[in-house]
């Protein structure tokens, strides 16, 4: 857990550079079987190692102070996925307007399969702010690394916090691909067989997107 606090701290100021957060934004990182260590309520940008997070435990009835109302999303995927180590919550902007106009994002390239078939939507722009609607939310994203939030951005999973930050800049990316693909003609996504190629070489490859991201914050 020792490293934990400066890790997240990485993914904050990551996450900001890539224009994924402005002023709103969370991380958690599981730190044991029943426990998550979470970004305080600032903005992601400012983080540092000493920055006052918060231990959350998974079976808490309310959220310790210092803790963002929004981290019962985070609680309610890591009750619901014990494989899932760390969460992002950000607002990748190309994503966040898909969603709004209901076009679905589907890999059309080959970092997009790492996504799954087609990344699902929670459809209820309301704040994820209590545990119900935590649930609800990890209902609807299910075995997905990533869902997007009608209205309210998008969250990422992962075995690392920088799997969870890389997938989230995948999400992005693979939005504006969607977007741009769409207003040039018809969309085709991969095949099964290539989303299953790509998708066996993703740990190599979001680690090395990992690398890339903090050299550029």
């Amino acid at each position: 857990m020792e490293h934990l606090p400066d890790e997240l701290s990485r993914a904050g100021r990551a996450l900001a550079a890539a224009g994924l957060v402005t002023a709103f934004g969370h991380v958690s990182a599981r730190t044991g079987g029943d426990r998550l260590l979470m970004t305080p309520p600032v903005p992601l940008g400012t983080l540092t190692a000493a920055s006052p997070y918060a231990e959350i435990p998974l079976d808490a009835a309310d959220l310790p102070a210092g803790a963002p109302r929004e981290a019962w999303i985070h609680v309610e995927i890591a009750r619901a996925r014990p494989g899932v180590l760390a969460v992002c919550r950000a607002q990748p902007p190309t994503a966040t307007a898909l969603a709004a106009a209901g076009v679905p994002i589907r890999p059309l390239h080959g970092q997009g399969a790492f996504l799954g078939p087609e990344v699902p939507v929670l459809d209820d722009a309301v704040l994820v702010r209590d545990r119900a609607r935590g649930r609800a939310l990890a209902d609807r994203l299910g075995d997905s690394p990533a869902l997007v939030m009608r209205g309210n951005g998008a969250v990422t999973t992962g075995a690392s916090v920088g799997e969870a930050v890389a997938l989230m800049w995948v999400l992005e990316a693979a939005a504006r691909m969607n977007a741009t693909a769409a207003a040039a003609g018809t969309p085709v996504p991969l095949t099964p067989a290539e989303q299953e190629a790509w998708r066996a070489a993703a740990p190599e490859l979001l680690a090395r997107i990992w690398s890339h991201l903090q050299e550029s914050s």
